[in-house]
């Protein structure tokens, strides 16, 4: 087969071949795939397609979700200004809709999406006018006139699955009002959809942990600080995972299923290194937004970074 440039300017010889050679390029270094390994030893959940899933409470996950936000033109891209113009042009509905077909057809079940009028029309369209099965777990706020109102309409509009937006999550441990979150997971909870909670500090967590919450998930960001941008001053949207080592160790104690997220540090970091960073540090799932043309070199990614032995000190929790 003749070689081939795949997405992130690699020189390799065939897609379904993760061990061939990748070729340098400016912005990568070069990476070589394994091969041959076997399943990670105790990992629980079955596989959809040859990617493995887990479960929060009564759903099936797999173990790589799609994000949200590009579709919602939110890139996080640093000071590039003209970045979430250009994603709001490229993801109509039609392109959407192919990059959730992909996803579905390469295993990925889940997707990680916020509470607004747009993702709910697009979801509806999907599921009606595709005949889509992609689950929705929503990210919502809780607004100051009726903090529950975002997860009723996420529930109302078929959502598996809710929890509290990471800033939301954190301005509440930060203010106090942890009660607030324990309010928003017993309602979610009481309406039949796993719940759970975000956050970008891992005293998110620890205070929820303190406090007994009784979530089904946590949603918490993990990358590494392996990126040029990732320590300069002053900060400028270019770090969401302030203290990677203690959320490691942290989470280690934690008896829940996570979510890690913003696991690529916004495109920063490439996927190979960025999924076997947040599998061995303790999730046990990984949420990464995608472009249509990156849904299948991830989901490869993602199986070969859950093949063999894994160095993962955290048991599986999903």
């Amino acid at each position: 087969m003749p070689d081939r440039l795949n997405r992130r300017g690699f020189l390799r010889k065939s897609i379904v071949a993760p061990a061939a050679a990748l070729a340098m390029s400016f912005e990568e270094e070069a990476l070589i795939a394994s091969t041959g390994k076997k399943p990670a030893a105790g990992m629980p959940g079955g596989a959809i397609k040859g990617l493995p899933t887990g479960k929060i409470g009564n759903v099936t996950i797999s173990r790589l979700l799609t994000g949200g936000n590009l579709i919602s033109g939110f890139a996080h891209s640093r000071d590039l200004i003209y970045v979430s113009s250009l994603l709001k042009q490229y993801f109509t509905d039609d392109k959407v809709m192919e990059t959730f077909e992909l996803c579905e057809e390469c295993g990925i079940n889940s997707a990680i999406l916020r509470l607004d009028e747009h993702c709910i029309r697009i979801m509806t369209k999907y599921w009606n006018n595709r005949g889509g099965k992609l689950q929705w777990i929503a990210q919502v706020k809780m607004p100051s006139k009726d903090p529950l109102s975002d997860a009723k309409a996420a529930i109302d509009n078929g959502a598996v699955g809710a929890f509290v937006h990471g800033g939301i999550a954190d301005e509440c441990v930060a203010k106090n009002r942890v009660d607030l979150l324990a309010k928003a997971v017993e309602f979610i909870k009481q309406n039949g959809v796993i719940a759970g909670v975000g956050g970008h500090t891992v005293e998110v967590p620890m205070a929820c942990e303190e406090a007994g919450l009784n979530v089904d998930f946590y949603m918490k960001t993990l990358h590494s600080h392996k990126y040029w941008s990732a320590d300069r001053s002053p900060e400028h949207d270019n770090i969401w995972s302030k203290t990677p080592e203690k959320t490691i160790e942290f989470m280690k104690k934690v008896d829940k299923p996570w979510i890690a997220y913003k696991v690529m540090a916004a495109g920063a970091i490439h996927p190979r290194h960025a999924f076997k960073y947040a599998y061995e540090g303790g999730a046990d799932f990984i949420c990464a937004g995608m472009f249509d043309f990156q849904v299948r070199e991830d989901v490869i990614l993602t199986k070969d970074a859950l093949s063999g032995q894994i160095n993962r000190q955290r048991p599986w929790r999903a």
